[in-house]
């Protein structure tokens, strides 16, 4: 791994670290498709916004995103009662 000095843009530190990840061509076509999506200029940029989102809410699972989006189905289908923030602070918090 080789530092550099130069900003990411990203606002932070501007001392980066290179890194080398191997990907399926799907994966990398996934991360092209939903970078261009989400209006990201690059991959590196896609994948350190990933990152951050990974790293500053480690407890967040799959199970835990797919809960919360079959209630947000289900609250807009009305048929049941809106989570509240406390209720998803706390699912958060404890990883469920």
């Amino acid at each position: 791994m080789s530092k550099a000095n130069s900003d990411d843009g990203g606002g932070e530190d501007p001392q980066t670290t290179t890194i080398n990840i191997r990907v399926t061509e799907h994966q990398l076509e996934e991360i092209d498709r939903v970078g261009k999506e989400k209006g990201f200029t690059s991959r590196s940029e896609f994948l350190r916004s990933a990152i951050r989102d990974a790293t500053a809410h480690p407890g967040v699972s799959r199970q835990m995103l797919a809960t919360i989006a079959a209630e947000e189905y289900a609250m807009r289908q009305e048929d049941t009662e809106s989570v509240s923030r406390e209720d998803v602070l706390s699912m958060m918090e404890d990883g469920e």
